[in-house]
């Protein structure tokens, strides 16, 4: 883009008005959202054009494309109204900081008003001063941009912050999961169920819901943050809603959450799937977890816990991860201790007395089980996310005839 001729085109236009304005302020402002915010060149001329057509002549000079960021960059938003493309005047309460992604970044975090909230993003060299969490901005002249499909406040070196000294009452907006969208959320869930952690940065992994459905959810290991309680019901502010895949989750890194009284009734999620099991996974069977309070993690072979090292006073417990095909489509399916004795006919006492009394010890528990269930045509009921069945009862089935053929067939399609 060559700003200069950029500049003077946008000049004349507004001198064919009658008003003249600094070609170089004019360019500093292009090179600004080409440069700092990534926005097309087009659409920078175009945006330039309208927010000095609103500061001279607000009954017209700009391009007839609307959509200018100069109107709002000096009137006050909501939150909940601002857009990509404005330029923005907006007052709001810092309601979490985050650990900067990337040098070039100096301050990131989640300011929030009555009508919404937004994740704000300070770059370095814009010498912003630093906002403190629980305090009220006025940040004027801000530029909104889009990551991701989601909106994101961006204060450059032409921003203005002003912290406002008045403690104003700010009550979020609480809606159901099936209402969430990218962005930031607030939402009153129950813990459906807690996963094993994925990954040692990881505190914790599940699955919250509500009367509408369900959401998986994740919190990262940061000073003061707290796992929560299977069962137990919570009210969670302004946490981030990421979306992957066409699914969402919640990102309760930044969210504040406390225990709520009473219960709430989960619906939507329940599957049942009739088919086949045809794989049982290595670490099924009777495992070792971890007996520090709230972390629960399966431990491996030489009783080692990927966040509390070595335990020697384990505790047992059974599962069986593995594939259930129902002909159409095969699922990652995780069963539980109570299921899992239903469905094998071995108790947690019996495998124990197995495993110890046996040359082969846990593995000979692993291929009893493997052999009471694998081929088995069970029928499953449970939840699932993201391809994976989180089974909460599971019994044998009869399989028809109709059945059996469909999966010799799709066996010998596969072949």
């Amino acid at each position: 883009m060559d700003f200069s001729k950029t500049a003077e085109r946008i000049s004349v236009k507004i001198g064919q008005k009658g008003q003249s304005v600094d070609k170089k302020k004019i360019e500093a402002k292009l090179r600004r959202l080409v440069e700092e915010f990534g926005v097309q060149p087009a659409e920078a001329e175009r945006s330039v054009t309208n927010e000095l057509a609103k500061e001279f002549n607000p009954t017209g000079i700009g391009d007839g494309s609307g959509g200018g960021g100069g109107a709002g960059a000096k009137e006050d938003r909501s939150i909940a109204d601002i857009a990509p493309g404005e330029w923005v005047t907006i007052e709001g309460k810092v309601v979490s900081i985050l650990s900067p992604p990337s040098p070039s970044i100096a301050q990131s975090g989640i300011i929030a008003d009555s009508t919404g909230a937004i994740r704000f993003v300070a770059w370095a060299k814009a010498n912003a001063p630093k906002m403190l969490e629980g305090t009220w901005y006025r940040i004027e002249s801000a530029v909104v941009d889009e990551f991701k499909g989601v909106a994101n406040v961006k204060i450059h070196s032409g921003t203005t912050i002003k912290p406002i000294v008045e403690d104003r009452a700010l009550i979020p907006s609480v809606v159901k999961i099936g209402e969430l969208k990218p962005g930031i959320g607030s939402v009153r869930v129950k813990v459906v169920q807690e996963w094993e952690a994925a990954h040692e940065r990881m505190l914790q992994s599940g699955i919250l819901g509500d009367e509408s459905g369900t959401v998986k959810f994740v919190i990262w290991k940061d000073a003061g943050k707290e796992k929560l309680t299977v069962g137990t019901v919570y009210t969670i502010f302004h946490a981030l809603v990421e979306e992957f895949n066409g699914r969402l989750s919640l990102n309760l890194s930044t969210a504040t959450y406390m225990q709520d009284e009473g219960d709430i009734a989960v619906s939507g999620g329940d599957t049942e799937v009739r088919g086949t099991i045809v794989h049982i996974a290595p670490g099924s069977g009777l495992i070792k977890r971890c007996p520090v309070d709230g972390c629960n993690r399966a431990l491996s072979r030489q009783n080692y816990c990927p966040v509390h090292e070595i335990q020697p006073r384990f505790v047992y417990d059974l599962r069986i991860k593995g594939w259930l095909d129902d002909g159409k489509k095969t699922y990652n399916m995780l069963l539980q201790r109570d299921v899992v004795e239903s469905l094998t006919g071995m108790n947690l006492d019996a495998a124990k007395e197995l495993a110890e009394n046996n040359p082969l010890g846990m593995d000979e528990v692993f291929l009893r089980m493997r052999d009471a269930v694998l081929g088995r045509y069970v029928v499953c009921r449970g939840r699932e996310i993201d391809n994976r069945l989180l089974v909460r009862a599971c019994e044998r089935q009869k399989m028809e005839s109709g059945d059996h053929t469909a999966l010799l067939n799709r066996a010998g399609g596969a072949a």
